[in-house]
């Protein structure tokens, strides 16, 4: 991947795989997947600006596994690979495995 770093707060996300299956074992076709909510990060920003204009360095760090809210972020295509970028304020939580 060509050198890329988000502005500000903005998190580089490359969404993780679903289910191919549902509980039961039936086989879900291509038409009806949702995208997954789970991803991994990429590359974040240097950090939030707060209104005291200092810069707060993110929670979230690149390597670690997120959830992130169903329309959170804008969808980019990177060496021809879809990514999202969004904003640390929307990922719900870190996936501690």
């Amino acid at each position: 991947m060509a050198n890329f770093r988000p502005l500000y707060d903005r998190v580089l996300l490359q969404r993780l795989e679903s289910e191919q299956k549902t509980a039961g074992g039936l086989h879900i076709p291509e038409s009806a997947k949702e995208k997954p909510q789970k991803a991994k990060v990429i590359a974040i920003g240097q950090g939030r600006i707060t209104k005291q204009n200092e810069l707060a360095p993110l929670t979230v760090k690149p390597g670690d596994i997120v959830l992130f809210g169903k329309y959170s972020g804008d969808e980019i295509k990177l060496d021809g690979e879809e990514r999202l970028i969004i904003r640390e304020q929307d990922i719900l939580a870190i996936v501690e495995e």
